[in-house]
């Protein structure tokens, strides 16, 4: 997992024109950029209004919106911050809707779809060693289905923890957490510390979901105090009672000071991490005396450069507090059901994501089977991508040996790693178009249901999987 947080950056003034997408792209390899998106045929009729609508975008998979149809367009969308808005509405825009494949001309290609699942059953099959990612914005039973084929293939099945929050579910693995759902820290945290992130802008319906409301032993606001501890204020901050500003990559060290202020051992450094030493021993006295608090964390602590163990230290730290007050924490998980592609995962291999199968049982090891590793490596001879884009994420070298490899995109919409794939299935929107179970970032797994009916011919992420498990089946001569 590459270390962002301390990358220095050069901003200069220049007069050049700005570089074209095709010509990042022939850097690549890539001497023809397909892009053919289009919007799906909406038909009107029949007005009506559905409550309790699960946002399928955020970890924070809001349960309270209400969206309005005129047939299968969305007309009104109620409760939702403005980025899962976008997504209800535009649902229907930059669609992929017919299976394709690479051209010898390098052109993408409209073709049926079972011959785009024939080609890529057999290229999967034919794999040495095949890699399986994304699945953080589809469904669970879809990643179960994945994690089936990458056993039949013996390949690497992994997700986008991989590049966000892996360091957490290291730490979990190692020293334990202590969890709450998003309906406790309503109802009873009166010490609300954000660490590392800013859901002002990420998860914007955060606040006015936990911070804001009247709880049942919390009267609202004004009965919660809130702290805020980031490398610069954001918009996060100005709400904070508390605002800390911390050194970028310190955290470790401001861990491990408010563990020793715990313990009533001296703090011999009058600054640590930025911090004055007497706003750290203020800070633990705040923590201490919290009735109930919780600390919702990001990746401004994951992305540091001590990766996992900041994780641990984070949760010693919560683990200790309970000996003096009741404390737990919480991961800001980034996509709608990242946090369920690591469940599925765990009950059905035991590993959290990174898993490979070469020697027929599962694996995993952090920074050997983890996705931009083998690209960089140049490990695994093929890819089957569902439902998300590491061309637009993932390192240049990463990118580079991805090209060189067959890629099967599996995605209802356009994006970089779509317009570069070799075959392109276009899949349902899960939450939207498809049915199935996701779980929030607090581990509370919830079904979302379809609003409308996906675009004739097109198939949900299940139902194309299923399929194309079934024909390398057939292929190895296991059925």
């Amino acid at each position: 997992m590459p270390t962002l947080k301390n990358v220095d950056v050069y901003i200069e003034p220049t007069s050049e024109d700005i570089t074209p997408l095709s010509a990042i792209f022939r850097f690549f390899g890539v001497e023809k950029l397909s892009y053919k998106p289009v919007e799906r045929p909406i038909a009107l009729g029949g007005k009506r209004a559905v409550d309790n609508v699960l946002c399928p975008f955020c970890g924070e998979v809001c349960d309270f919106i209400t969206v309005e149809l005129d047939g299968e367009k969305i007309t009104r969308v109620v409760n939702a911050c403005p980025i899962g808005y976008a997504k209800f509405m535009n649902y229907y825009k930059h669609r992929v809707l017919n299976p394709m494949t690479r051209h010898e001309n390098g052109e993408l290609v409209e073709v049926d779809l079972e011959y785009a699942l024939d080609k890529a059953a057999h290229i999967l099959a034919n794999a040495k060693y095949p890699l399986i990612y994304g699945l953080s914005n589809t469904c669970v039973e879809a990643t179960e289905l994945a994690v089936e084929l990458a056993e039949i293939v013996r390949g690497v099945v992994d997700n986008t923890t991989t590049l966000c929050h892996g360091p957490t579910v290291q730490a979990v693995q190692e020293v334990g957490t202590v969890r709450l759902t998003l309906g406790m820290a309503m109802n009873i945290a009166d010490t609300i510390v954000f660490w590392g992130c800013n859901p002002m802008n990420a998860h914007i319906n955060h606040i006015r979901r936990v911070v804001l409301p009247e709880g049942k032993f919390v009267k609202g606001r004004k009965d919660r105090r809130i702290i805020v501890i980031d490398v610069r204020k954001t918009d996060t901050a100005k709400l904070a009672d508390m605002f800390i500003q911390i050194e970028p990559g310190k955290d470790y060290e401001l861990f491990t000071a408010l563990r020793m202020a715990l313990r009533d051992y001296e703090i011999e450094a009058e600054v640590v991490a930025g911090v004055p030493r007497e706003k750290i021993y203020e800070l633990i006295e705040v923590m201490k005396t919290a009735k109930f608090g919780v600390i919702f964390f990001g990746m401004g602590l994951t992305q540091g450069g001590a990766k996992y163990k900041n994780l641990e230290e984070v949760i010693k730290l919560v683990q200790e507090l309970n000996e003096w007050s009741k404390w737990a924490l919480l991961p800001m998980r980034g996509h709608y059901n990242v946090t369920g592609s690591n469940h599925a995962m765990l009950w059905l291999t035991g590993y959290p994501y990174a898993v490979e199968f070469s020697r027929g049982f599962p694996k995993m090891i952090p920074g050997v089977t983890t996705t931009i590793d083998l690209l960089i490596n140049g490990d695994v001879d093929a890819a089957l991508i569902i439902a998300s884009d590491p061309v637009a994420h993932f390192p240049q070298k990463a990118v580079e040996n991805l090209m060189k490899i067959p890629k099967i995109v599996i995605d209802p919409f356009w994006s970089l790693t779509a317009s570069t794939a070799d075959i392109l299935i276009p899949s349902g929107v899960t939450g939207i178009e498809c049915n199935g179970t996701v779980y929030r970032l607090d581990d509370v797994p919830l079904k979302v249901k379809k609003l409308v009916e996906p675009p004739s011919g097109v198939l949900c992420d299940t139902d194309i999987l299923s399929k194309l498990i079934e024909k390398i089946k057939k292929i190895k001569g296991l059925i």
